[in-house]
Parts: structure tokens; sequence; C-alpha cells
């Protein structure tokens, strides 16, 4: 992949890649990331930890060259990836066009992320608009099911298979953000405290169910910091009062805030706060904090919903 086809000249590119295999990884990406090297543009890799590993074998002594993060890790909640990766690699090079290989959407990711995924897709677009540099997307052509790569077609403005780049004709990342907000089912077994704004009793109730379903100290203190400012939230900028709901088995525990409130900004929560910000942290701490954060704005007002594994 040349320079100049994948950055062009001051404009963002968000290229999604097709393969088949390792070898077709390889072809991919390698050649992406020593043309960024070549050009003097800082690469940062963020991909699952076998194809991490794949890369920083074939990409030998440049890949202490390169920022290397295991997405599995680094993007285990799809809502941190904007601003605790990509945003996070892109700021720190204030300036510069920056070029970032992350694949976000890989086939063991489960039935409940892959909505908050295809979103992150979308709003990368939206996230770096104006800015210069590249994001490849990779997509296992061979894992992934028909209509995960009919949705990177939507979010992807350009698509490379094999050598060959193509113009989207399906480009819509609107669509698939509004696509996937979809209601969040409640089971009949969760435990609901309605219209509250009583900060400490939610804490204290996050505090011993997360503690009943198996969770560690510190992930139960997590949990309270995350209720506390879905809670804030939604008395601040809601409705002025949420409706609290916990639930959890199987080694998972969940808990949402509902208010009748109307969330308009797509990026709430996915844009890092700079350090002369005294306030306006609560929703990018959710997404730090929590496994998985899906949210969905209707009629009725707006769900955030953090998923924590024990």
């Amino acid at each position: 992949m040349s320079t100049t086809a994948e950055t062009g000249t001051g404009a963002f590119q968000h290229p999604a890649l097709f393969y088949r295999g390792d070898t077709d990884y390889l072809a991919g990406t390698v050649p992406f990331v020593w043309d960024g090297l070549a050009a003097g543009e800082p690469v940062a890799v963020a991909v699952p930890g076998g194809n991490l590993e794949l890369l920083r074998r074939e990409l030998g002594a440049d890949a202490a060259r390169v920022r290397l993060l295991n997405m599995s890790e680094a993007g285990r909640n799809p809502g941190r990836i904007i601003p605790g990766v990509l945003r996070a690699f892109a700021d720190s090079h204030p300036g510069r066009p920056v070029r970032i290989i992350g694949e976000p959407i890989w086939a063991a990711r489960s039935a409940a992320e892959y909505p908050a995924c295809a979103q992150h897709e979308a709003l990368i677009n939206l996230a770096f608009a104006g800015r210069e540099g590249t994001i490849l997307c990779p997509y296992d052509a061979d894992a992934l099911a028909p209509d995960v790569l009919a949705d990177a077609e939507c979010t992807h403005p350009v698509l490379v298979d094999g050598t060959a780049h193509r113009t989207s004709p399906a480009y819509d990342p609107g669509a698939v953000v509004a696509r996937y907000n979809e209601p969040l089912p409640v089971p009949d077994t969760a435990f609901e405290l309605p219209d509250t704004t009583d900060l400490a009793g939610a804490r204290a109730l996050a505090h011993v169910r997360a503690a009943a379903c198996g969770l560690s100290d510190d992930r139960v203190a997590d949990v309270e910091v995350v209720v506390t400012e879905l809670l804030t939230n939604s008395i601040e900028h809601g409705s002025g009062s949420g409706t609290l709901r916990f639930w959890g088995g199987e080694g998972e525990f969940v808990c949402e805030v509902h208010d009748r409130g109307r969330l308009t900004d797509p990026l709430a929560g996915r844009r890092p706060a700079s350090p002369r910000q005294p306030r306006g942290r609560g929703l990018l701490l959710v997404h730090h904090l929590a496994d998985l954060v899906r949210q969905h704005a209707g009629d009725d007002g707006t769900t955030f919903r953090a998923y924590f594994r024990a």
C-alpha cells in the first residue's frame, strides 16, 4: 500500500482490509507499516494477540519503532478504543499525520459486544474528521459473518481486498450507528430502583450486589464508580433522576441507568479529556472501567448499560 494511496493530502483515511489467512494479512499490513516508517510517520498497531505476534515477528527489528498494543486488552470495551487507543496515539503526535492499524472486530467477539464494535467503527469517521492520517482496519473474511463484512463496507469509505483499493458504494456510517441503537431488554430477575437521586444509596446497593456476583474487591469498587457516574450524568444532563437496574450471573455483573433525557452527542464519553478540563469526564471514566458499555437512545429516554466480568 502506498503512502499516497492511503493518506492522501491533508485528509483522514479509514480503509477496511479484507484478508484471508496469515499470508494475506501480512501482505496487507506490513507494507502499510513500512511505508509509514519510511515517510517518518508515527505508526501504531492495535490488533488481537495472535495477529500482534504475527506482525511483531514479520516486522523484525522495525517492531521497536512501532507502538504495539493487544486490542483484546486495550479494546476489550469498544467504547474505550477511540479515546484510549486511537486518539491517545494521534494526540501524542500533534500536527503530524499518524498511521494506525486497528482491528477491533474478531470472530470471538460476543453478540453483546458486536453492536458496540460496529458503532465504534462508524464513529471513528466522526472522531477523526478534519485530521490527517490513516486508520487501517483488518477484517478476517474467512472467520467473520457476512453481515459483519457488510457493516464494514458501510463504516469504511475505502475497501482493500488483496492489493486492490475501491471506494465503498455502501458507505453510510450514520446508518450503522442508528441500526445498532438497539433497545436493551431487561431480564425479569433484575433489581430496580426507580427515579432516584440518591448517589450514596446507589453506590451502596451496587457494592452489595456486585460483591454477591463474585466480583473482586477492585472490580466492586469500579462498579461503584460507574454507577455513581452514570446516575450523576442522569441527574445533571438527563431528566434529573435515574432508574437503576442490577443483575448478574454466569461470571458477569450488569448495571444500567435509564433516564428520560435524550442523548444527542454520539461521541459522548469517547473524547479524550483535556488536563485543563475541570468536568465532563464521567462517561469517559465509565468506558475506561467497564468491560463493555452499551447504550440506547429512544423516545422514552436514554439507557447506559455497563458489563463487568467476574
